[in-house]
């Protein structure tokens, strides 16, 4: 197989998987509004394109699975066929099938031929009559192509006569394409006169054997609707030029109109010029100069007419341009290369105003501030297209809380807010998985069954809430459900059963929910296919720890549960907050920077050697760095606390001087350093040396521990 063709298939896979999540989320919407017209065009579209463009590509499976699906959504379409549960439910399973099918082509397990039978013929018996086509289906051969025409019958009775100007571009066949598929598409629409033009076609030395000149003029009469026609040409539409107009109707004869003349159709086809045809019939006027010799209108009239018909499409061209060039696919790994180019250049830019500060040249001063900037635009600019919004992590979800409550016998609405919020794509990637648990833990903890709800008073359908909100430069997505609540009780029970507190423990509320998120934690009673494992909620502290994200969960008896995640907006660069300890760098997210006081030996000995400063009449914890990291050396006289925001609370962070801002590449540590404590990692200062970014609250909780082992 070429390169070229490996390409192609590999943009129809991730076309077709992006055509299936947006399938996904129109069925689920769907089921909503059963009526919606437009969501039902969107579901034929979606499938209407996986279909051309599987068969197109060589993905012959899926189109033919797929066309089965299509032909009973057809009949939707035509107002034929009622959307139904048990319609979207296995318009769903035909979804997650063709996904099995793209992923056996990735390497991954092949689909079950024999589940696609199950669900296309599960699919045919809700079609009128369905059950006897479906026993001569398997009588016959031929049977599955008669059903096909069977349904095609129900289609609207008028018959339309279109033509179809079909002109690829320049380089259409470098695209993987090929015309026969699409011609052949239209006939089997109707009745077909197809005309292929030549007139393009150059001399044998100016002819380029990879560029296509032919065109066609097509001539379909048909019960088909022009977005039945246009349908066809769907995958291709950026790639050719398509003109679909209705050249006659039943009923045009009987209604008064004559025959069309020669003339006419040339004009209309764009063959030749009305100017032309003026020339040879002599006598033609346009029809501004008839009305107003007609003394129907006046000639200011027509012109300022004239003037918005030129202005109005002028507009149009350029707004269908502008929306032509506005997006571009670009392969995820190029990003993140050019995201690893843009950190070198941050670093080595560091390095550039350092050395240009010792020399203290005022021009090579002025260059070096000047390439700063434009360092600082690249990289946010560089991040912001990384930046996507969470909504399409948010509607994966709706299929999620469908699914599972049918299984638990629940009735439970999923809404969202915030899905326009943005993260960086790395961030996204890795949150779903820790979103799933805790949205399968509401469902099946929190979330009663309707006699329990109604028996409380409360509405027999449950709700979870998902929202995201930008808070500085974090993230806060809350998960909120309006369930049981946490018992208390059953988790500190647990938790001393378990061994991660002591029996006698004073525990605040916020400490002892978060005992859930411990390795094998679970309160279920029995285990099932959903939880009971206690699996679920550690996944989610993993993901938590990667993510480099703090979680507070809030829960009131009865009420229901909130569920809240801080995450980083991005995990490649950050605004970091430089300090020195000796000879040793540590780089604070400037983001939980409040301020910085001093700390002079004087206030050590007021304060009679407790780690707590005065900071405008309140008291601040504070922890000596260079004790934590075990620094040598003499600490000067008067040191600085930088005070950070954790939580809920102030916490201050001993060090020796205070270095500045410092636009921080972020570089993993490596394995042998995974389990040190308080560090998100490392970066490489102007100068070469190598500087420990602060986890500034797991820093704070370590130290904490520390200091409850040693009393």
């Amino acid at each position: 197989m070429s390169e070229g063709a490996d390409k192609h298939k590999e943009v129809f896979k991730e076309e077709a998987k992006e055509l299936l999540a947006e399938l996904e989320t129109s069925l689920l919407e769907l089921e909503e509004q059963p009526d919606n017209a437009d969501l039902i065009g969107r579901v034929f579209r979606a499938m209407h394109t996986i279909k051309g463009s599987g068969a197109m590509f060589g993905f012959d499976d899926i189109a033919k699975f797929t066309h089965d699906v299509e032909t009973v959504f057809d009949l939707v379409r035509n107002g034929n066929l009622p959307v139904t549960k048990e319609l979207i439910t296995l318009t769903l399973a035909a979804r997650d099938q063709i996904r099995e099918m793209l992923n056996a082509y990735d390497g991954g397990q092949g689909a079950d031929p024999a589940k696609a039978l199950i669900i296309t013929s599960a699919l045919k018996q809700l079609v009128p009559g369905g059950a006897e086509k479906e026993k001569k289906t398997a009588a016959s051969p031929a049977g599955d192509g008669k059903a096909a025409q069977g349904a095609d019958a129900s289609a609207p009775t008028e018959v339309v006569t279109y033509r179809i100007g079909f002109r690829p571009a320049r380089n259409f066949f470098l695209t993987g394409m090929n015309p026969v598929g699409l011609l052949n598409e239209l006939r089997e629409l109707g009745d077909c006169t197809i005309v292929a033009e030549t007139s393009d076609i150059p001399l044998l030395n100016d002819l380029d054997p990879e560029a296509c000149y032919t065109y066609w003029n097509i001539i379909l009469t048909t019960k088909k609707s022009a977005d039945d026609i246009k349908d066809i040409f769907i995958f291709i539409q950026d790639d050719c030029e398509l003109k679909i107009d209705i050249i006659d109707k039943e009923g045009a004869l009987e209604a008064g109109k004559d025959r069309k003349k020669l003339g006419d159709i040339l004009v209309e086809r764009g063959d030749v010029t009305q100017e032309a045809v003026k020339q040879a019939l002599s006598g033609q006027k346009r029809v501004g100069q008839i009305l107003v010799e007609m003394g129907v209108v006046k000639p200011e009239k027509v012109e300022a007419a004239l003037a918005e018909q030129e202005h109005v499409n002028e507009v149009r061209e350029k707004r269908q341009s502008v929306e032509a060039a506005s997006t571009i696919r670009v392969p995820s790994e190029r990003l993140d290369s050019l995201v690893n180019l843009v950190g070198e250049l941050v670093t080595v830019q560091a390095r550039f105003s350092q050395v240009a500060g010792r020399q203290a040249n005022t021009d090579l001063l002025s260059i070096a501030e000047e390439v700063e900037r434009l360092t600082g635009e690249l990289r946010d600019n560089t991040m912001s297209i990384r930046m996507l919004p969470i909504g399409s992590t948010f509607s994966k979800f709706k299929r999620l809380v469908r699914d599972l409550s049918r299984e638990l016998g629940k009735e439970i609405d999923l809404t969202t807010e915030g899905a326009e919020t943005e993260l960086d794509k790395t961030v996204i990637e890795k949150l779903g998985d820790p979103l799933v648990h805790l949205i399968r833990n509401s469902i099946d903890h929190g979330i009663e069954l309707p006699e329990v709800r109604a028996a409380a008073g409360k509405p027999r359908q449950g709700n979870v809430h998902l929202s995201a909100v930008h808070s500085g430069a974090n993230v806060l997505i809350r998960i909120e459900d309006d369930g049981a609540g946490l018992d208390k009780d059953a988790i500190r029970a647990k938790g001393i059963e378990k061994g991660l507190i002591q029996a006698d423990a004073e525990l605040t509320d916020k400490e002892l929910f978060l005992l859930i998120l411990a390795p094998g934690f679970s309160t279920a009673k029995k285990v099932t296919s959903v939880s009971g494992r206690g699996v679920g909620m550690d996944v989610v502290q993993q993901a938590l720890n990667t993510l480099r994200a703090t979680i507070d969960i809030k829960s009131e008896r009865g009420i229901g549960t909130s569920i809240t995640l801080k995450l980083p907006l991005t995990l490649a660069i950050i605004d970091g907050f430089l300090t020195k300890i000796g000879e040793q760098h540590f780089i604070f997210p400037l983001s939980l920077v409040e301020e910085c006081v001093e700390l002079t030996r004087d206030d050590v000995v007021k304060a009679h050697n407790r780690h707590m400063a005065h900071v405008r009449g309140h008291l601040v914890p504070y922890i000596r760095l260079r004790e934590h990291f075990l620094i040598s050396g003499e600490a000067p006289a008067i040191e600085q606390i930088v005070i950070t925001r954790v939580e809920d609370g102030r916490v201050g962070f001993v060090v020796d001087h205070i270095v500045g801002g410092h636009q921080t590449v972020i570089k993993n540590l490596g394995r042998f350093y995974k389990d040190a404590e308080g560090t998100a990692g490392a970066t490489v200062l102007g100068d070469g040396t190598v500087a420990l970014i602060l986890d500034v609250p797991k820093l704070m909780h370590a130290v904490e521990r520390e200091e409850v082992r040693n009393t």
